[in-house]
């Protein structure tokens, strides 16, 4: 597949001076619906790797330090996160989800193990070690995956550390010890359903395998990622769980809405799976979900407007829901920029 250019146009105009705006109607911003630690989190993300490997442009720097800054505005004093800030900056919650903790964990680590100017990365740092001190209460594993993956990287910034290499082992067990006790011959995951970005799991094993080489992370990841591309891939065509019901163990799996950020986390995955794996089947799956965006999906449609660099949220029985937000635009742009920095490995990669 030949990768589209990549635009930064639609997420700039979703982006003001407070930061990323969460939610459009169409492809306007709706400003009453405000902004989310979460949705900034992921745009801090994708563009570190936008300034790390295509643009080290003033422009880009200029996003990053909006995502930055708004993410010392939701921290609290005692590290924990807000997640919901109203369009007039007034927090709307109390304390955030521990997905929008670990995400900020995440992002956080993104920007240590990057070409940032070094104070943007001591004010990585400062975010990340008050928001790590929460980590180790999380109850979500998707919560515990993203501070996982945070942590991989503050590795790669700071090697020597080696209290990192130790929480990257306590988290790591954690969801091992949960996949062993939830899975089965037939229901190889973490719970007993499928629900919202359930590619991070394994992501997130597969990162603590390279840090650690644990060999019970490898094969975890493995055995959980190969059970998602089963129930995910059909006929070729990559079917995300849809969010009107999930999947339940031993029920019926919901068809839609399929979600952009489903076919980001598991591009995202899969491009992994391969790089620690050589496994071919994995370049291959990478390949299969990320045409989703571009209509290889149960409707033919194309998600992804490569113009302007927007995406539409998802899927509907009926077509494509139309509104154009936050998730989704950064979603598919976190998933573009996972192939644009690992295109050179994965074309020198041999494969099995």
């Amino acid at each position: 597949m030949k990768y589209p250019t990549i635009k930064l146009d639609y997420l700039k105009a979703l982006t003001d001076d407070t930061g990323l705006l969460q939610h459009t109607k169409y492809s306007i911003p709706s400003k009453k619906e405000g902004y989310t630690t979460d949705d900034n989190a992921r745009a801090l993300i994708a563009c570190t790797k936008v300034f790390s490997c295509v643009q080290a442009s003033s422009v880009t720097k200029k996003l990053i330090e909006k995502y930055l800054g708004f993410l010392l505005y939701m921290q609290r004093s005692d590290g924990q996160m807000h997640n919901f800030l109203s369009y007039d900056r007034r927090f709307i919650d109390d304390v955030g989800s521990e997905d929008s903790m670990g995400r900020t964990i995440w992002a956080c680590g993104q920007c240590l193990d990057s070409k940032l100017p070094e104070e943007t990365k001591l004010l990585s740092k400062d975010l990340f070690d008050r928001a790590f001190k929460i980590a180790p209460n999380f109850t979500s594993p998707r919560a515990k995956a993203f501070a996982l993956m945070g942590l991989y990287y503050y590795k790669k910034a700071y090697s020597d550390d080696m209290n990192v290499s130790t929480n990257i082992r306590i988290l790591g067990d954690q969801l091992v010890r949960q996949f062993e006790q939830q899975s089965s011959e037939y229901w190889e995951w973490f719970e007993p359903y499928l629900t919202y970005s359930n590619g991070r799991l394994p992501h997130a094993l597969f990162l603590a395998y390279d840090a650690t080489k644990e060999e019970k992370y490898l094969q975890t990841a493995i055995a959980s990622v190969d059970f998602l591309i089963k129930v995910q891939i059909i006929n070729d065509i990559f079917v995300p769980i849809g969010n009107k019901g999930w999947y339940k163990k031993g029920g019926e799996r919901a068809t839609y809405d399929q979600q952009s950020v489903e076919a980001s986390s598991m591009t995202e995955t899969a491009i992994t799976a391969f790089l620690i794996t050589k496994e071919e089947k994995y370049l291959q799956a990478a390949n299969q979900v990320f045409a989703w965006f571009f209509g290889s999906n149960l409707k033919g449609l194309r998600v992804y407007n490569p113009r302007d660099g927007s995406c539409y949220d998802g899927l509907t029985p009926f077509g494509l829901n139309l509104n154009k937000g936050a998730e989704a635009t950064v979603s598919f742009l976190q998933a573009r920029m996972t192939l644009e920095e690992n295109c050179l490995k994965i074309a020198a990669s041999p494969t099995k």
